[in-house]
């Protein structure tokens, strides 16, 4: 099975853009950018309640606490969320109120919590119809993986942040590409 397309911030922008023309912009940014800035897998995603990225006085957490239940290998962990995203998740909270703690934070169009198989083909469809061939759900999870490769992060802070319990595994994720290459040489 061949790998998921890591996007360009020109497909990045691309999804966005399209996106942004369409029914539940800001819910479908928000998804999207959650996993391009978290590493979430989409079905971590789809298993987030409100509860989770939501303290008590309203505002957005630094850091979710997934379950076992929540995660792919049942092994819980902690995601990081950067300011950027916390800003997207607190203008989406805004649009969804009132909520309780154990409601799920994304609703499909009939008002339920998505499931993973859901999401997944909201994110297949979406790419689609935004004319981005090749990329999947997995593919926010992979850039999130090889961006932050390209800035220097090591292997073992990436395997962490993506809840992998091997390196081997993690290293699979980053794509190399010629800025990558570029900018290594440059340190000679």
């Amino acid at each position: 099975m061949a790998q998921a397309k890591t996007l360009t911030p020109a497909e990045i922008d691309q999804a966005l853009a399209y996106i942004d023309k369409n029914r539940y912009a800001r819910r479908n940014r928000v998804m999207l950018l959650t996993g391009l800035w978290s590493g979430m897998r989409v079905g971590e995603i789809a298993s987030l309640k409100v509860g989770d990225v939501i303290n008590a006085n309203g505002t957005i957490k630094a850091e979710v606490r997934l379950t076992a239940e929540q995660t792919k290998g049942k092994h819980p962990r902690t995601v990081f969320l950067p300011q950027k995203l916390r800003e997207e998740l607190a203008a989406y909270v805004q649009l969804r109120k009132p909520l309780k703690a154990e409601h799920p934070l994304f609703v499909t169009a009939g008002g339920k919590g998505f499931t993973a198989n859901v999401l997944t083909q909201n994110f297949f469809w979406l790419f689609n119809r935004a004319g981005i061939a090749g990329a999947s759900s997995h593919s926010m999870r992979r850039t999130f993986i090889t961006n932050l490769a390209s800035k220097g992060i090591g292997v073992r802070v990436l395997a962490s942040l993506a809840g992998h319990r091997s390196i081997a595994v993690t290293q699979r994720y980053i794509d190399v590409n010629d800025d990558m290459k570029r900018n290594a040489v440059e340190l000679v």
